[in-house]
């Protein structure tokens, strides 16, 4: 698959398609506004202007003015001495992801970098030669400088390259490939080193994993429904109608759908039960509201992803060289500290669904810990301290980001967003939270067996035959660690949702603006 990246137009779903592994190249039609934008650029050299970011120091320095036979090594300074991340290097999905970004933004035309340098990006990816970049160093304003000078060392031939499964130096994968080093011309340093690429990649990342977790979860959350012989009227339109949050609308049709035709909750229709705990009652009102934030950052990303975030800005049809702030990362911060607190009520309501199952006071008629002879055997017992740890620290990491701010550059950035820490956490705490529904599938799974011959409804069963494929039935002590990264991978690689079936669950990228 290869995606042609229309810039200002590319929607959720080629990112994410671009995440996953598919190829990419920025729409031709771009050339021309593009080419425009540097002829201006050439212009204002020509006639020996004084811009910021054409022939200027950055930052602080920007009233120092620099001879036009310098400009090109002052691009080139400017990257070697914007290099300067720590931390482990981002995965090769993201650096994809973030060189994908950039390219689209500098095809907007209002950056005034050449054609030339965004064929460059392109061939580095076509050959596989994607640069090292450190994890650590951004603080989400004047841009991701020091992650995104890291991708455009590579390109001109500095710093470190991922090549043929091993690092090397650029020059010498780019030597390899036949490709040729970039001789950066004035403003085009500063224009790959600006923006909100990186801080945008790591969230779109995040959002795609809670995604998977989310879907996970409200079919791990109908089966507990179904093992702890929990009740569907919870979930019924009329109730959710009454409120009107759509998020939670949703939520409850998609866990009715999954219960639809389910054995053993006919079983138990007449029960003289009244009301079950919140953690099942409550689904549609906590999952829902997750929903709703997780809408609400795939919008702000959809519009992210499209745009020029870069300073200063060209404009073409006046010939103006405008200084801004679109490189700050507030939008993305923002939407990556309320994904940060989804992902961790996703995590917290499964916990104590889990809880639940493994509580024979509290899960009607199912054994202790789920094991038939508990005492001699601790069945899901520790599992459930893992989904409790795992619960805890991501409710240590959702605290807010955003908030935070220290002054850099001697004061002239006197307000930064730390978007890029705040993104990048996601991707750690979907794994956490990935863990969570995984514990909570083996229970419910555990549980939905005891109920036999009683079968759970028909797409749930899927789901439960999907999980026995590899992980069968608790009957006795066993090593249990293996079962659990078993249960996670189907959560993290989206086969527990492809067994329930097309339209089962919410559309979260409903976001997509584009």
């Amino acid at each position: 698959m290869n995606v042609t990246l229309k810039p200002g137009q590319v929607t959720l779903n080629q990112w994410q398609d671009i995440y996953n592994g598919a190829g990419w190249s920025v729409d031709p039609a771009a050339k021309t506004p593009v080419d425009q934008a540097a002829q201006v650029i050439a212009r204002i050299v020509t006639k020996e202007q004084t811009v910021y970011g054409v022939n200027t120091g950055f930052g602080k320095l920007a009233h120092h003015r620099i001879a036009d036979q310098d400009l090109q090594a002052l691009q080139e300074n400017l990257i070697a001495s914007h290099c300067v991340g720590l931390g482990t290097p981002l995965a090769a999905p993201l650096v994809r992801l973030i060189m994908a970004l950039k390219a689209a933004s500098l095809g907007r035309g209002n950056s005034g970098i050449r054609w030339s340098v965004i064929e460059a990006l392109q061939a580095m990816v076509e050959h596989d030669i994607l640069p090292v970049i450190p994890a650590q160093g951004s603080v989400g304003a004047s841009g991701d400088l020091a992650p995104l000078a890291h991708m455009a060392a590579g390109l001109i031939g500095m710093g470190d390259v991922h090549y043929k499964g091993e690092i090397c130096a650029a020059r010498e994968a780019l030597a390899e490939a036949r490709l040729t080093p970039v001789r950066l011309a004035a403003k085009e340093g500063l224009a790959l080193i600006n923006g909100t690429q990186v801080s945008c990649a790591l969230a779109l990342a995040g959002l795609f994993r809670i995604g998977r977790v989310f879907d996970a979860a409200l079919i791990t959350g109908a089966m507990t429904v179904d093992a702890t012989l929990g009740s569907d009227t919870p979930f019924q339109a009329r109730i959710h109608t009454l409120r009107g949050q759509p998020g939670q609308l949703d939520v409850a049709a998609a866990l009715l759908g999954l219960l639809a035709d389910s054995d053993i909750r006919q079983s138990h229709t007449q029960c003289d039960r009244v009301q079950d705990p919140y953690s099942l009652r409550c689904q549609p009102q906590v999952m829902g509201a997750c929903l709703d934030l997780l809408r609400a950052a795939a919008r702000t990303l959809a519009i992210e992803a499209n745009a020029v975030t870069d300073n200063p800005l060209v404009f073409v049809d006046t010939g103006e060289v405008l200084s801004g702030g679109n490189f700050h990362a507030e939008p993305i911060a923002f939407a990556a500290d309320i994904m940060a607190l989804a992902v961790a009520e996703i995590g917290s309501i499964s916990e104590r669904r889990t809880a639940m199952l493994i509580d024979a006071t509290l899960s009607s008629g199912l054994p202790t810990f789920l094991t038939e002879q508990p005492g001699l055997h601790s069945g899901f017992m520790i599992a459930h301290v893992t989904a409790a740890a795992l619960t805890s620290e991501n409710k240590q990491r959702a605290a807010p980001a955003s908030i935070d701010s220290l002054p850099t550059s001697a004061n002239q950035e006197d307000h930064v967003s730390m978007a890029t820490h705040a993104a990048r956490r996601l991707l750690e705490m979907a794994e956490n939270a990935a863990g969570i529904i995984a514990i909570e599938l083996l229970c419910a799974a555990q549980g939905i067996d005891f109920r036999g011959p009683l079968a759970t409804s028909p797409r749930l069963t899927k789901a439960h035959k999907v999980l026995r494929a590899t992980v069968p039935h608790l009957d006795g002590d066993r090593f249990l660690a293996p079962d659990l990264a078993h249960a996670q991978k189907l959560v993290q690689d989206g086969d527990l949702i492809a067994a329930v079936g097309p339209n089962a669950l919410p559309d979260i990228l409903t976001g997509d603006t584009t």
